[in-house]
Protein backbone atom coordinates (compact mmCIF):
# COMPACT_ATOMS: atom_id res chain seq x y z
CA UNK A 1 0.00 0.00 0.00
CA UNK A 2 3.11 2.60 0.80
CA UNK A 3 4.66 1.67 -2.43
CA UNK A 4 1.75 1.90 -4.65
CA UNK A 5 1.07 5.50 -2.95
CA UNK A 6 4.61 6.45 -3.20
CA UNK A 7 4.40 5.09 -6.78
CA UNK A 8 1.46 7.09 -7.39
CA UNK A 9 2.61 10.24 -6.37
CA UNK A 10 6.13 9.78 -8.29
CA UNK A 11 3.77 9.46 -11.38
CA UNK A 12 1.73 12.64 -10.18
CA UNK A 13 4.44 14.78 -9.95
CA UNK A 14 6.16 13.63 -13.72
CA UNK A 15 3.14 14.52 -15.29
CA UNK A 16 2.85 18.07 -13.77
CA UNK A 17 6.53 18.75 -14.49
CA UNK A 18 5.62 17.65 -17.91
CA UNK A 19 2.22 19.31 -18.10
CA UNK A 20 4.23 22.43 -17.10
CA UNK A 21 7.23 22.36 -19.43
CA UNK A 22 4.59 22.67 -22.30
CA UNK A 23 2.73 25.75 -20.50
CA UNK A 24 2.53 29.40 -23.06
CA UNK A 25 3.04 31.26 -20.34
CA UNK A 26 1.67 33.74 -22.91
CA UNK A 27 -1.47 32.03 -22.63
CA UNK A 28 -2.06 32.27 -19.00
CA UNK A 29 -5.11 33.55 -17.52
CA UNK A 30 -4.67 37.08 -15.73
CA UNK A 31 -6.87 37.19 -13.01
CA UNK A 32 -8.03 33.84 -11.64
CA UNK A 33 -10.48 34.17 -9.17
CA UNK A 34 -11.20 30.23 -6.76
CA UNK A 35 -13.91 29.30 -4.92
CA UNK A 36 -12.02 27.01 -2.53
CA UNK A 37 -15.14 24.47 -1.75
CA UNK A 38 -15.53 21.07 -0.32
CA UNK A 39 -13.32 21.88 2.74
CA UNK A 40 -16.04 20.06 5.33
CA UNK A 41 -16.59 17.34 2.69
CA UNK A 42 -13.01 16.89 2.68
CA UNK A 43 -12.56 16.48 6.16
CA UNK A 44 -15.71 14.32 7.00
CA UNK A 45 -14.24 11.63 4.58
CA UNK A 46 -10.97 11.82 6.66
CA UNK A 47 -12.94 11.51 9.85
CA UNK A 48 -11.97 14.46 10.88
CA UNK A 49 -13.98 17.69 12.24
CA UNK A 50 -14.84 20.34 10.36
CA UNK A 51 -12.78 23.06 11.48
CA UNK A 52 -9.90 20.90 10.89
CA UNK A 53 -11.11 21.31 7.44
CA UNK A 54 -11.34 24.66 7.32
CA UNK A 55 -7.69 24.74 8.35
CA UNK A 56 -6.85 22.55 5.53
CA UNK A 57 -8.36 24.74 3.24
CA UNK A 58 -6.39 27.71 4.99
CA UNK A 59 -3.01 25.83 4.92
CA UNK A 60 -3.29 25.27 1.20
CA UNK A 61 -3.69 28.79 0.29
CA UNK A 62 0.32 29.70 0.18
CA UNK A 63 0.93 26.51 -1.87
CA UNK A 64 -1.96 27.60 -4.68
CA UNK A 65 -0.58 31.30 -4.63
CA UNK A 66 3.14 29.89 -5.20
CA UNK A 67 2.13 28.08 -7.69
CA UNK A 68 0.38 31.16 -9.38
CA UNK A 69 3.46 33.58 -9.09
CA UNK A 70 5.26 30.29 -10.97
CA UNK A 71 2.71 30.83 -13.47
CA UNK A 72 2.77 34.67 -13.92
CA UNK A 73 -0.99 35.33 -13.13
CA UNK A 74 -1.05 39.02 -11.97
CA UNK A 75 -4.19 38.81 -9.86
CA UNK A 76 -6.24 36.31 -7.87
CA UNK A 77 -9.45 36.24 -5.86
CA UNK A 78 -9.85 34.26 -3.25
CA UNK A 79 -13.48 33.65 -1.57
CA UNK A 80 -12.88 32.57 2.05
CA UNK A 81 -15.93 33.55 3.67
CA UNK A 82 -19.66 34.87 1.81
CA UNK A 83 -22.47 36.42 2.75
CA UNK A 84 -24.42 33.46 3.46
CA UNK A 85 -22.01 31.89 5.57
CA UNK A 86 -23.04 34.02 8.19
CA UNK A 87 -25.92 32.17 8.58
CA UNK A 88 -24.00 28.80 9.90
CA UNK A 89 -24.03 27.70 13.39
CA UNK A 90 -22.07 30.20 15.72
CA UNK A 91 -19.87 26.97 17.36
CA UNK A 92 -18.69 26.36 13.23
CA UNK A 93 -18.87 30.24 12.13
CA UNK A 94 -16.63 31.42 15.44
CA UNK A 95 -13.61 29.41 14.57
CA UNK A 96 -13.65 29.65 10.78
CA UNK A 97 -13.47 33.45 10.98
CA UNK A 98 -10.54 32.87 13.79
CA UNK A 99 -8.60 30.66 10.98
CA UNK A 100 -9.15 33.57 8.17
CA UNK A 101 -7.80 35.90 10.24
CA UNK A 102 -4.79 34.15 10.73
CA UNK A 103 -4.40 33.57 7.08
CA UNK A 104 -4.81 37.32 6.47
CA UNK A 105 -1.68 37.77 8.87
CA UNK A 106 0.39 35.09 7.38
CA UNK A 107 -0.10 36.10 4.07
CA UNK A 108 0.82 39.16 4.70
CA UNK A 109 3.55 38.51 6.80
CA UNK A 110 5.22 36.58 4.44
CA UNK A 111 5.88 39.97 2.31
CA UNK A 112 5.59 38.64 -1.23
CA UNK A 113 1.95 39.38 -2.51
CA UNK A 114 -0.27 42.32 -1.99
CA UNK A 115 -3.36 41.76 -0.22
CA UNK A 116 -6.06 43.30 -0.90
CA UNK A 117 -10.45 43.06 0.74
CA UNK A 118 -13.21 42.82 -1.13
CA UNK A 119 -16.54 42.56 0.65
CA UNK A 120 -18.62 44.30 2.96
CA UNK A 121 -16.15 45.04 5.92
CA UNK A 122 -19.11 45.70 8.11
CA UNK A 123 -20.60 42.85 8.62
CA UNK A 124 -17.34 41.36 10.00
CA UNK A 125 -15.49 41.29 13.67
CA UNK A 126 -13.97 44.38 14.64
CA UNK A 127 -10.45 42.36 14.96
CA UNK A 128 -10.83 41.04 11.23
CA UNK A 129 -11.83 44.38 10.08
CA UNK A 130 -8.61 45.59 11.91
CA UNK A 131 -6.52 42.60 10.38
CA UNK A 132 -7.78 43.86 6.80
CA UNK A 133 -6.75 46.99 7.10
CA UNK A 134 -3.09 46.36 8.79
CA UNK A 135 -2.73 43.89 6.02
CA UNK A 136 -3.55 46.21 3.15
CA UNK A 137 -1.45 48.80 4.80
CA UNK A 138 2.01 46.72 4.98
CA UNK A 139 1.28 45.14 1.75
CA UNK A 140 0.32 47.99 -0.54
CA UNK A 141 4.18 48.57 -1.53
CA UNK A 142 4.64 45.05 -2.75
CA UNK A 143 4.90 44.94 -6.84
CA UNK A 144 3.97 41.30 -7.44
CA UNK A 145 0.54 39.20 -7.38
CA UNK A 146 -2.16 40.88 -6.08
CA UNK A 147 -4.36 38.72 -3.56
CA UNK A 148 -7.94 39.65 -3.43
CA UNK A 149 -9.26 38.07 -0.27
CA UNK A 150 -13.07 37.59 -0.41
CA UNK A 151 -13.99 38.00 2.49
CA UNK A 152 -18.10 38.91 3.89
CA UNK A 153 -18.41 38.85 -0.04
CA UNK A 154 -21.67 38.04 -2.21
CA UNK A 155 -21.94 39.34 -5.54
CA UNK A 156 -25.20 40.80 -5.47
CA UNK A 157 -24.17 42.74 -2.21
CA UNK A 158 -21.59 43.98 -4.06
CA UNK A 159 -23.32 45.50 -6.64
CA UNK A 160 -26.11 46.59 -4.16
CA UNK A 161 -22.82 48.65 -2.29
CA UNK A 162 -21.53 49.47 -5.90
CA UNK A 163 -25.02 51.58 -6.89
CA UNK A 164 -24.76 53.17 -3.31
CA UNK A 165 -21.16 54.18 -3.60
CA UNK A 166 -22.31 55.62 -6.78
CA UNK A 167 -25.67 57.14 -5.70
CA UNK A 168 -23.90 58.85 -2.41
CA UNK A 169 -20.42 60.30 -4.84
CA UNK A 170 -23.04 62.18 -7.18
CA UNK A 171 -25.26 63.36 -4.07
CA UNK A 172 -21.51 64.38 -2.68
CA UNK A 173 -20.54 66.71 -5.89
CA UNK A 174 -24.22 67.86 -6.39
CA UNK A 175 -25.50 66.00 -9.29
CA UNK A 176 -28.62 66.23 -10.47
CA UNK A 177 -30.56 62.65 -10.71
CA UNK A 178 -31.60 62.92 -14.40
CA UNK A 179 -27.94 64.02 -15.10
CA UNK A 180 -26.60 60.99 -12.94
CA UNK A 181 -29.26 58.68 -14.73
CA UNK A 182 -28.48 59.95 -18.01
CA UNK A 183 -24.57 59.28 -17.49
CA UNK A 184 -24.59 55.80 -15.70
CA UNK A 185 -22.72 53.19 -17.73
CA UNK A 186 -21.33 50.23 -17.08
CA UNK A 187 -17.93 51.70 -16.74
CA UNK A 188 -19.35 53.76 -14.22
CA UNK A 189 -20.97 51.23 -12.36
CA UNK A 190 -17.64 49.08 -12.53
CA UNK A 191 -15.71 52.08 -10.81
CA UNK A 192 -17.78 51.32 -8.01
CA UNK A 193 -17.31 47.51 -7.56
CA UNK A 194 -14.51 46.33 -4.77
CA UNK A 195 -12.37 45.26 -7.39
CA UNK A 196 -12.43 48.57 -9.27
CA UNK A 197 -9.26 49.28 -11.49
CA UNK A 198 -8.43 45.81 -11.40
CA UNK A 199 -9.14 43.08 -14.35
CA UNK A 200 -12.09 41.51 -14.43
CA UNK A 201 -11.66 37.63 -13.69
CA UNK A 202 -10.08 35.48 -16.72
CA UNK A 203 -10.62 31.98 -14.99
CA UNK A 204 -12.80 30.70 -12.28
CA UNK A 205 -11.79 27.55 -10.90
CA UNK A 206 -14.34 26.02 -8.63
CA UNK A 207 -13.43 22.70 -6.49
CA UNK A 208 -15.52 19.97 -5.13
CA UNK A 209 -17.18 18.86 -8.24
CA UNK A 210 -20.42 21.58 -7.67
CA UNK A 211 -21.26 23.36 -11.19
CA UNK A 212 -22.23 26.60 -10.44
CA UNK A 213 -20.65 29.82 -9.13
CA UNK A 214 -22.97 30.30 -6.12
CA UNK A 215 -22.83 34.56 -6.62
CA UNK A 216 -19.17 34.57 -7.20
CA UNK A 217 -17.97 37.85 -8.51
CA UNK A 218 -21.52 37.91 -10.82
CA UNK A 219 -20.88 41.48 -12.65
CA UNK A 220 -16.97 41.06 -13.46
CA UNK A 221 -17.33 37.32 -14.58
CA UNK A 222 -19.53 38.24 -17.40
CA UNK A 223 -16.80 36.76 -20.10
CA UNK A 224 -14.44 34.71 -17.41
CA UNK A 225 -14.19 31.15 -18.84
CA UNK A 226 -14.75 28.19 -15.91
CA UNK A 227 -13.11 24.96 -14.88
CA UNK A 228 -14.98 22.80 -12.37
CA UNK A 229 -12.93 20.68 -10.80
CA UNK A 230 -13.78 17.12 -8.92
CA UNK A 231 -11.37 17.13 -6.42
CA UNK A 232 -12.00 19.00 -2.39
CA UNK A 233 -9.92 22.36 -1.89
CA UNK A 234 -7.78 20.82 1.29
CA UNK A 235 -6.48 18.25 -1.63
CA UNK A 236 -6.27 20.34 -4.81
CA UNK A 237 -2.57 19.71 -6.23
CA UNK A 238 -0.12 20.98 -8.61
CA UNK A 239 -1.42 19.23 -11.23
CA UNK A 240 -4.88 19.97 -10.99
CA UNK A 241 -4.04 23.64 -11.19
CA UNK A 242 -1.98 23.20 -14.18
CA UNK A 243 -4.76 21.27 -15.81
CA UNK A 244 -7.01 24.11 -15.30
CA UNK A 245 -4.62 26.08 -16.91
CA UNK A 246 -3.99 24.29 -19.65
CA UNK A 247 -8.02 23.82 -20.25
CA UNK A 248 -7.89 27.57 -20.63
CA UNK A 249 -5.12 27.95 -22.92
CA UNK A 250 -7.08 25.36 -25.00
CA UNK A 251 -10.18 27.06 -25.47
CA UNK A 252 -11.01 29.73 -27.76
CA UNK A 253 -12.08 32.89 -25.90
CA UNK A 254 -15.28 34.72 -28.02
CA UNK A 255 -16.38 37.64 -26.26
CA UNK A 256 -20.01 38.37 -26.49
CA UNK A 257 -20.91 34.64 -27.76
Amino acid sequence: MILRDKLRGLLVRLYARRVEGHLDHAQVPKHIGVIMDGNRRWAKAAGSSTVRGHQAGADKIEEFLGWCTEADVEVVTLWLLSTDNFDRPQAELRPLLGIIEDTVRTLAAEGRWRVHHVGALDLLPGGLQRTLKEAEAATAHIDGLLVNVAIGYGGRQEIADAVRSMLLDAHDRGVPMEELADSVDIDMIGRHLYTSDQPDPDLVIRTSGEQRLSGFMLWQTAHAEYYFCEVFWPAFRKVDFLRALRDYAARHRRYGG
